[in-house]
Formats: C-alpha cells, structure tokens, sequence
C-alpha cells in the first residue's frame, strides 16, 4: 500500500479543519479508494481512515497506522497505552493521546 499526499487538492477540507478545531496540522492522503486525514492538535493526533466502496481491512488499518507512527508521530510524548480505535462500517478513527 503506497500513501500519496493530496492535501493541496483538498485545500478547502484543510482550511476548514484548520478554522474549526484545535488542529494545528491537517494533512490528507490517498491509497486508491481509500483515503485517509491525519490531524495534529495540541493534545492528541487522529487519523481518519475512510473508503466509500467497502470495508477496511485490519491489515490496511495497521500499515497506515505504522505510517504514521514512523513518519508523523513523534513516538516519545505519545501515551501508547491510550490509543484508541473506533470501527464504523467504511470509516476508522485512531486516536493517539499526547502525554
């Protein structure tokens, strides 16, 4: 699975992240049909994992995660143990607490 940043084709859903939560980095990527918005806020990161044509596959949910964790989280003031995954039927929410 390759991410491919596509956040300035999606310069209106980041200008209103931006303006309407406490978010301070908003960035959107696309794997085929799935596309996911990772956020960065003063205390927690989130990473909106969606696709509209059908589920997400466990495996899809954990190398994105990975992604993540490798290249965007800064792995030393996270809470690890607070991570948090919320399962709807085409869309997944990671949460990841800040200490």
């Amino acid at each position: 699975m390759k991410l491919i940043n596509t956040t300035n084709s999606h310069a209106r859903l980041v200008q209103s992240q931006l303006e309407s939560t406490d978010a301070s980095l908003v960035e959107t990527y696309s794997a085929g049909n799935t596309d996911v918005i990772f956020t960065q806020a003063p205390r927690h990161y989130e990473i909106l994992i969606a696709n509209k044509h059908r589920a997400i596959r466990e495996q899809e949910i954990e190398k994105i995660r990975e992604f993540f964790l490798k290249r965007k989280v800064d792995t030393k003031e996270i809470d690890a143990a607070g991570i948090k995954t919320i399962y709807a039927d085409k869309l997944i929410e990671i949460s990841i607490p800040i200490k």
